[in-house]
């Protein structure tokens, strides 16, 4: 976010000089852009009339390499580089950071041989040192270097100017995003509705096995009442009985006979 809010500026202070610049003085700002440490976008420039008024001129063809520099790589400068401006040292080093920032949109793994040869470096320790020093330390991109498997993954990495034509495929794939995403959203609605569902009926089950357990008690609590009073009946008080059996017996005595 740094990095994107320190280009925001740049690229304020150069569409403002290009608007009060032509000819000449115009081409002087576009090398110096073009070798600004902090710029990695150029449309804004190129929008600007004043630049394009230069088509068509003797100046054309720094229009041709300020579009290279906006969408362009390394190679393609070494294959139109009769077509081109000669590139000044730190268009060079601007020219190759903007081509890992190319490679990194297609591939988050990055192997030290095709860098080698995307970036025209001899070895593998200057290599390093570039992807250090003027991609990883500038901040347009992070990751980790694998000096065994001689490769580097990409965590992050600042993003170029669209190309002509590629906003409308960047719309296309959104849409086809956001049609699966809604999809996604139903489907996840659909299963939230029934596990909603499925927790009522749980709930309504749950209520009817308890009611159904309270009603077994209060008929077996009532069974139990009613059995005990058939006993009470049936065999009267144990206590009344043996009070008559007591009776009986002094009865039996008093009716003995005297000799």
């Amino acid at each position: 976010m740094e990095i994107e809010q320190k280009q925001a500026q740049v690229i304020d202070h150069f569409v403002k000089q290009a608007s009060t610049l032509q000819g000449s003085s115009l081409v002087n700002l576009i090398v110096q852009l073009t070798s600004h440490s902090s710029l990695f976008a150029f449309s804004e420039i190129l929008a600007v009339p004043n630049v394009l008024q230069l088509q068509g001129t003797e100046y054309a063809v720094y229009i041709d390499m300020l579009r290279l520099f906006a969408h362009g790589t390394w190679s393609d400068y070494k294959s139109n580089a009769s077509l081109l401006p000669p590139l000044v040292p730190d268009q060079i080093i601007k020219l190759k950071q903007l081509t890992v920032l190319s490679l990194a949109e297609m591939n988050k793994v990055l192997s030290y041989d095709q860098l080698l040869e995307q970036l025209d470096l001899s070895n593998v320790r200057e290599l390093e040192d570039f992807l250090i020093n003027e991609c990883m330390y500038m901040g347009i991109i992070k990751g980790k270097l694998d000096h065994l498997k001689r490769s580097v993954e990409v965590q992050f990495a600042a993003g170029r100017d669209l190309k002509p034509g590629q906003l409308g495929n960047i719309i296309e794939t959104l849409t086809d995003w956001l049609a699966t995403t809604d999809d996604v959203l139903l489907t996840i609605e659909e299963k939230i509705k029934w596990a909603d569902k499925k927790c009522e009926l749980n709930a309504t089950h749950q209520k009817e096995v308890k009611d159904r357990v309270e009603e077994v008690k209060k008929s077996l609590s009532h069974r139990v009442a009613r059995d005990f009073q058939v006993d009470d009946i049936m065999y009267g008080d144990p206590a009344g009985l043996m009070d008559y059996e007591e009776d009986r017996t002094r009865m039996k005595r008093r009716r003995s006979p005297r000799f």
